[in-house]
């Protein structure tokens, strides 16, 4: 039953997006898209509570537990970037907004990195947090290993986001000679409360 709900809950992350964007760009209205994309953390919730009473009720942590927390830690923490990754996209095709860009090399490239170790790393502590609180609340010897291994699972995933940022910072992706990277143009669409609130 988790793992049903971790596949509804993520389709209906793409759908509250669809229709959070749709609302936006084509129905123009702003304020509606915002309220039904701040409903997406609410699937996260409703996991949560869900694994919480699979526990409670007596079920052995297993494997979909574990991914349970590893979902709601990683839609936590790169939810809002993806959100922003979509309706860049989104704006850029459908309401004159400029292309997104994302920097290719040199220092611009490395700063990229070290974001995305961040998000990555967020989710992973979050998901670490999470796996820890069930561990406690069973609180049965030897019954929570494979929570354990999730975690384990987190700071290999930490550790090789780490070294994926640190060889831009070390080892920078150079430009091709004669071609210089652009910064990415200023927004000529106002996107009101949707920027604001997300």
């Amino acid at each position: 039953m988790i793992v049903t709900l971790i596949v509804v809950c993520e389709v209906a992350f793409w759908v509250l997006l669809a229709v959070g964007l749709a609302l936006r760009y084509w129905a123009k209205r702003p304020r509606a898209s915002v309220v039904v994309l701040l409903c997406e953390p609410l699937l996260e919730v409703l996991l949560f509570v869900i694994a919480a009473i699979d526990l409670k009720n007596g079920a052995e942590p297993g494997p979909r537990h574990g991914i349970a927390a590893v979902y709601i830690g990683f839609s936590l923490a790169l939810g809002p970037s993806l959100v922003r990754w979509a309706d860049a996209r989104v704006a850029h095709r459908f309401a004159g907004g400029p292309p997104p860009s994302t920097p290719r090399y040199g220092w611009p490239r490395a700063v990229h990195e070290w974001r995305v170790a961040a998000r990555w790393t967020v989710g992973s502590l979050i998901a670490m947090a999470l796996l820890q609180c069930a561990i406690w609340y069973v609180g049965r010897a030897g019954a929570t290993q494979v929570l354990s291994d999730w975690q384990r699972g987190m700071l290999y995933l930490i550790g090789i986001n780490l070294v994926i940022a640190l060889s831009y910072t070390f080892f920078p992706k150079k430009a091709p000679a004669g071609r210089t990277e652009q910064p990415p143009p200023a927004p000529t669409v106002d996107r009101g409360p949707f920027d604001k609130r997300l």
